[in-house]
């Protein structure tokens, strides 16, 4: 068995809307029936039991090792805790090759438990050892170090339930909420409009306070000590006992309280010194601990902390019971599980000599011991929610102390005898506050129920019926995608929209290029959907990328279909039918939102199906309203689009606009058929999203297909009296579709430019020149440097046999160049003529015919 071509699909694709790793299997001809491999089954489970079989109840077909695999992989990811379900094994049209799909949480997870199986399957293959439990903890350990911590996680967890979109900026805590223009950030606990001011005030410990007291909040005194003999001065100022802690620490490290000797005190400056230079000692004012959450302008969670300690049983030492709680499952040494391991550092052994114990102690049965004096849960502490206990003058005087720092989500640390009496009449106060606080101990409290502060923050970013959403429309088909793409975003525009839009041609943000090249990906997708100025995203979405890499999005506002015809690029990565392009280009469909659209060609049966697939509106063009898909739409009150006489009409119901096609510049009064079902589905695209229809008239009438605005998408030139137009098909369809529209413009001669792109089968190469053989005077046939994997002559020879039944063509040349061959067509041209170059070099061969225009003024 041979594993190749690993992909990692990170959104919506061809198989699923799960995130999945996909890969090519090649198999023997004995692994494609793993039942002809003596004992295979059995080694197998005696290696991993928990497989689930291999077959359901009732199927007797074969099962490849490629399927095994499959089903090992999915497996591995559940058994170490992951939350996957889908998996899919598909046979190609390569004997015993096979796509396997696995769905994954975290992509390094998806790809470790593909290599995981694989070993798994060789070990049944060879009868070797496979050591389950270290492939599960190896799954388990990178699980827990790439997914999101629980403060971030909770987050995450409210903006899904939401319905807002998301994506991790980075390997850590950063994250995005929603697309363009109305995304939020956060890293860990802390939101993007958080101040780095604010920020620095927080860690400023010895700053905050003289904030706080200037509030009228009750603080501990205290001040900064540059040594050890000042800290002990400052101690006898301030009284004993008292606190020595770093200015700017957190997670309670180098914290020492109720210091009452010079000696402890030293000790404690010493422990302090190790985290930071700048030392606060303050007074220690006794009482239990408690951690006030406050998000915007509440309080939204609140929890009393409790030291680490153990309870002794008059039989194990210090140590050995501070192993027992350690063992606790809900015990880890990061931030992943509901509680942190106990340190047993010399912080710990320093607070048991005050008690006087240390470690090989064995304290009486039911004797408590602390092994710290601060309750973080960072060194083992534990947390009981407190929420419903707090008096509402407590509450009042965290929020107004988040609120004197700046910090929208803020942990407010109070030290008191109890959160049920306001702090004045106790001698109780805030000692610290908290930029990007743990969140861990209000959603997994060791003691009382978890808060949903995930939500409170959620709520706090993005208010009641707001999801981060903006406009997005996705396109794809066969022919007409780039124009289509263009001309949406041209409307969305004229409407006061930033637009972001992506196509063959590059990246644009509010008419600026940003990329160039094909970029027609779900990278460049996402370039659009991540830039904080895009209003509305128009995305250009291509075969290749879907089966790269799936979507960028979870979900479209718009799906434009623009036609599937007869295909292209067809016998690459395994799309060898129409019928399996099509499957793959109603992706976009099958992914409208509900409250959305697609538009769909309805005379293409192909795309007219895909109506089934869409979970929102149906809006069908086409130039025939007769059309049986239209008029049934049509009789049932539904949204279409068609033509009439001269006009484009757009109705639903009792609803009709008609707009002249002698107002649309780009179809010249209706003459090209192509650019008439692109402005059919450009409108309905804009219909769909609410555009008023004076903004859509506006923008059909100035939208020019220009070189600059549209290069490669019949551009027209005037050159000597001649007419010379420049596009970029490049099949069959295409070619059919400008016949028809050259036919429709006067010329007493008609020639062609073309070269064939090596990766399309030979029969549609051959078709394109079968097509212009027909309707051309001359064909020009060039070949370049880059022949796509062809041999030298051989796309040449293919187009040769394609004019060898011509009924128009008198003349054939065959030229080196794409810029010899526009010149040798271009120098023939005399007034009234017609030439239609099929540019290949877009931009470049774009250049050489204005050249050539301007240089003939």
């Amino acid at each position: 068995m041979e594993v190749t071509r690993i992909r990692a699909l990170r959104g919506p694709n061809l198989w699923s809307h799960h995130t999945a790793i996909q890969s090519v299997v090649i198999c023997t001809a004995q692994e494609a029936a793993v039942s002809s491999i003596p004992g295979f089954e059995d080694k197998l489970r005696a290696r991993f039991p928990e497989i689930s079989p291999f077959q359901p109840v009732g199927h007797a077909e074969s099962v490849s090792l490629a399927r095994v695999l499959e089903l090992a992989a999915l497996g591995l990811q559940a058994q170490a805790g992951c939350p996957v379900t889908f998996s899919c094994t598909t046979p190609t049209v390569d004997e015993n090759t096979y796509q396997v799909v696995v769905e994954y949480s975290e992509e390094e997870v998806g790809r470790l438990a593909m290599e995981l199986a694989e070993k798994l399957c060789n070990a049944a293959l060879n009868d070797t050892p496979f050591d389950l439990p270290a492939a599960l903890d190896e799954l388990r350990e990178l699980d827990e170090d790439v997914r999101l911590g629980p403060s971030t996680g909770s987050i995450v967890d409210a903006a899904v339930a939401r319905g807002i979109p998301y994506s991790r900026m980075t390997e850590g805590s950063m994250v995005r909420f929603g697309w363009g223009s109305k995304q939020r950030r956060i890293q860990a606990a802390e939101m993007d409009v958080t101040s780095a001011i604010a920020e620095a005030i927080a860690q400023d410990k010895e700053l905050t306070k003289k904030l706080l007291s200037a509030a009228g909040v009750p603080v501990p005194g205290g001040r900064s000590v540059a040594d050890a003999e000042d800290a002990w001065a400052a101690a006898q100022e301030i009284g004993l006992p008292v606190v020595v802690k770093p200015n700017d620490g957190n997670q309670g490290k180098g914290v020492t309280v109720n210091i009452t000797s010079k000696e402890q005190l030293l000790k404690a400056f010493a422990v302090a010194k190790e985290f930071r230079d700048d030392i606060l000692v303050e007074r220690f004012m006794p009482g239990n601990d408690f951690r006030l959450l406050v998000v915007g302008d509440k309080l939204v969670a609140a929890a009393r902390r409790d030291p680490p300690k153990v309870v002794g049983d008059g039989v194990h030492t210090i140590a050995e019971l501070v192993a027992q709680v350690n063992s606790d499952p809900r015990r880890g040494s990061g931030h992943a599980t509901s509680l942190t391991k106990i340190r047993f550092d010399e912080i710990a052994k320093a607070t048991l000599a005050t008690q006087g114990f240390n470690a090989e102690s064995v304290p009486a049965k039911g004797q408590r011991v602390n092994l710290r004096n601060n309750a973080n849960l960072s060194t083992g502490g534990s947390a009981t929610d407190v929420t419903d206990d707090v008096h509402p003058e407590v509450a009042a005087r965290a929020i107004a102390a988040a609120h004197m720092v700046g910090l929208d989500i803020c942990g407010v640390d109070v030290v008191c005898d109890t959160i049920l009496r306001p702090l004045e009449e106790q001698g109780g106060g805030i000692v610290e506050v908290n930029a990007a606080p743990g969140l861990r101990m209000h959603l997994s409290p060791s003691f009382g129920k978890g808060r949903a502060v995930g939500e409170a923050i959620i709520s706090s970013m993005f208010k009641k019926g707001q999801d981060g959403r903006i406009p997005i429309v996705a396109v794809t088909g066969t022919n007409g995608k780039t124009t289509t793409v263009r001309l949406i975003s041209h409307l969305l525009t004229q409407n006061g929209l930033k637009v972001g839009m992506t196509n063959t041609d590059g990246v644009y943000v509010n008419g600026d290029c940003i990329d160039t090249g094909d970029c027609s990906g779900p990278k460049s997708a996402k370039s659009v959907l991540l830039h904080p100025d895009v209003d509305a995203a128009v995305l250009e979405t291509a075969r290749g990328g879907i089966l790269r890499e799936g979507l960028a999005f979870d979900k479209c506002d718009v799906a434009v279909v623009t036609n599937v015809g007869s295909g292209d690029h067809l016998g690459l990565n395994y799309i060898t039918t129409v019928n399996e392009l099509a499957v793959l280009k109603r992706v976009i469909v099958q992914n409208v939102a509900s409250t959305g659209a697609a538009v769909l060609n309805a005379a293409d049966p192909i795309v007219a199906s895909m109506a089934a697939k869409c979970k929102g509106e149906v809006i069908f063009f086409a130039a025939d309203k007769n059309n049986a898909v239209m008029a049934t739409h049509r009789a049932q009150g539904q949204a279409v689009v068609y033509v009439e006489g001269k006009h484009l009409i757009a109705s639903k119901g009792d609803m009709l606009q008609s707009i002249p096609l002698e107002d649309v510049p780009i179809t010249l009064g209706g003459a090209i058929g192509f650019q008439v079902d692109n402005v059919m589905a450009s409108v309905a695209a804009a219909w769909s999203l609410g555009l008023d229809w004076d903004v859509i008239r506006k923008g059909l009438a100035n939208f020019s297909n220009d070189s600059h605005n549209a290069a490669g998408r019949f551009n027209m030139f005037k050159f000597r009296g001649a007419t010379v137009i420049a596009d970029y098909g490049h099949n069959p369809d295409a070619m059919l579709a400008l016949v028809q529209a050259v036919q429709a413009l006067p010329a007493s001669r008609r020639s062609v430019v073309i070269s064939g792109a090596g990766d399309r089968r030979d029969q549609d190469i051959r078709q394109q020149t079968e097509i212009l053989g027909d309707a051309f005077d001359e064909v020009v046939m060039f070949e370049d440097q880059c022949q796509r994997g062809r041999n030298d002559g051989e796309v040449l020879a293919l187009l040769r046999e394609g004019l060898a039944n011509a009924k128009r063509t008198k003349q054939q040349s065959e030229v080196f160049g794409e810029f010899l061959a526009i010149d040798t067509a271009m120098d023939k041209l005399q007034a009234g003529e017609l030439c239609l170059v099929l540019v290949d070099q877009v931009e470049e061969a774009m250049a050489h015919i204005a050249a050539k225009v301007a240089a003939a003024l």
